[in-house]
């Protein structure tokens, strides 16, 4: 048993790192200025990248299938393998060891790009409720919010190895994506697993330890993206090496839980003067009776599949909500490099860093409350979490409109906070509202308004772009984004409201939840 805790916090720490090199299209803004120019793209050429790569997630269902009927190692090496092909064409003619490219083919890659993410995303998220069952919420968002690190990684990795002439870093941004991915996933392989309900314990001290090394991650993070604050103390190699340490630091909870139990064990038996072998198989006999206590006290509304699930009201508001809000934010950050070319911001990759670092806290925010909180009467329900992380959106796309550097930096980071939030919110939701038996399959087909979302948005705001633009297609100025910025806003107002009337419809629900 003591060999089976240390694998299920050892899976946690795989997931960990899958995650924190899975947000590949989150760092398209910090090159997609410089892959404009290389390609001599329109915006809305750019912009029709970066909806390819979220079109990807209409197929996303694929992988929940597969994860129902392979291995979960396989499922992660043929989404990592996907990556590697996307990217890796793309880089051999960025570098020009290929010639005969047509941007039809690079569309065509970045969607089959993107959708390695899903492949990816999906083994996370199984390996995180079968390992975690009693707690799979905080499992799952505390693993998720590495993915909002990602484009912070990959960011310092670039300062280090390409920090020449912004094609080399454009060059640098797509190789990574292609490669580091599938080194991690063969690394993580067999970590990545189900490990079964056997030798499950009070894992409250682990989730404890690596919520403060999250914390202490995240913290570090943001500081480091901060140029003013990070390189008067630190070169880009000491923060790349620091961010690397931080992300080794997980691997000590599963040798301390092990440790842990084993001297919790030999205690007992001298106390109490019985083989080791009787207390395993009492302590099994408990932690099995615990389990389903547990499993009792996370309930869901009902398990259903995606027939019945998409004829529910409940699932069109939530498909909306998602719509204007994760989408929505997702869809500025993806612009997030034209916006600062608009605006005349130098030093866009800083900004692409800071969003995703506090993208990063948005995702782990959840957990952590809901960690902390979970049976105290004061924590409020999913859905009204979803309307709070919405409202502070609203407020920072109309905060654009104001002409500073400072107006940019604060909505950027509300947006990317408030839409991690979400991120992790929806995971929880979808299993809370429509079951877990079939998360991979249902949640994959809530976040196919994504490429919806990124069409519509990105679209309209490229047309607007356009529609200001000089005769070289480049628009420099306020107007470039301000009637873009108006609409979102409204529209993530709109959200906010159908998210108010998710919540009442099911406050029933979890008001039932709370008082068990």
């Amino acid at each position: 048993m003591p060999s089976n805790i240390a694998f299920r916090w050892l899976s946690l720490v795989a997931v960990i790192w899958l995650q924190s090199v899975n947000g590949t299209n989150t760092n398209f803004p910090a090159y997609s200025s410089q892959l404009k120019h290389l390609l001599s793209l329109s915006q809305i050429q750019v912009n029709n990248l970066a909806f390819a790569s979220d079109a990807a997630k209409l197929l996303g269902w694929l992988s929940g299938i597969a994860a129902v009927y392979l291995p979960l190692w396989l499922v992660l090496l043929i989404g990592s393998t996907l990556g590697l092909v996307g990217y890796g064409v793309q880089y051999l003619f960025l570098t020009n060891q290929i010639s005969s490219l047509s941007y039809a083919h690079i569309f065509c890659l970045t969607v089959l790009a993107g959708n390695s993410i899903c492949w990816i995303n999906t083994v996370c998220y199984v390996v995180a409720i079968r390992n975690f069952p009693s707690n799979r919420q905080v499992a799952n968002g505390l693993t998720t919010s590495f993915q909002g690190l990602s484009a912070k990684i990959y960011t310092d990795i670039v300062d280090v190895a390409f920090n020449s002439s912004p094609t080399k870093r454009a060059q640098g941004y797509v190789l990574l994506n292609s490669v580091l991915p599938v080194i991690v996933s063969v690394i993580c392989a067999s970590l990545a697993k189900d490990v079964g309900a056997e030798g499950i314990t009070d894992m409250k001290f682990g989730l404890f330890a690596m919520f403060i090394i999250t914390i202490i991650t995240g913290v570090y993070a943001i500081l480091s993206s901060f140029k003013s604050i990070s390189r008067n103390i630190l070169s880009p190699v000491g923060i790349l090496v620091g961010i690397y340490v931080l992300l080794l630091l997980p691997l000590v909870i599963p040798l301390i839980e092990k440790l842990i139990v084993e001297r919790e064990k030999r205690v007992h038996v001298l106390d109490n003067n019985v083989s080791l072998e009787e207390l395993e198989s009492g302590d099994k006999a408990e932690e099995e009776a615990r389990e389903v206590v547990k499993e009792e006290e996370v309930g869901v509304m009902e398990e259903i599949g995606v027939q019945v699930m998409v004829k529910r009201v409940n699932f069109w508001l939530y498909f909306f909500v998602y719509l204007l809000g994760v989408t929505l934010g997702l869809v500025f950050l993806n612009n997030l490099g034209q916006i600062a070319e608009s605006r005349h911001y130098q030093g866009t990759s800083y900004l692409v860093s800071l969003s995703s670092s506090f993208s990063f806290f948005g995702r782990l925010l959840p957990s952590l409350l809901d960690f902390c909180f979970s049976r105290s009467r004061y924590m409020i329900s999913r859905p009204a979490s979803i309307v709070a992380s919405m409202a502070p959106m609203v407020i920072a796309f109309f905060l654009l409109l104001i002409k500073t550097n400072l107006a940019l930096y604060i909505s950027t980071a509300v947006i990317a906070l408030c839409t991690g939030a979400i991120t992790t919110l929806s995971v929880s939701t979808t299993t809370e509202l429509f079951g877990a038996e079939k998360f991979s399959i249902n949640h994959n087909i809530v976040i196919a308004n994504i490429p919806i979302g990124s069409l519509l948005f990105g679209y309209s705001a490229a047309l607007i772009y356009h529609k200001h633009a000089n005769g070289h297609g480049k628009c420099l100025g306020m107007e470039c984004y301000a009637q873009t910025f108006i609409v979102w806003g409204s529209l993530c107002f709109v959200g906010t409201l159908l998210a108010l009337a998710l919540y009442f419809r099911t406050r029933k629900f979890y008001s039932t939840r709370v008082n068990r």
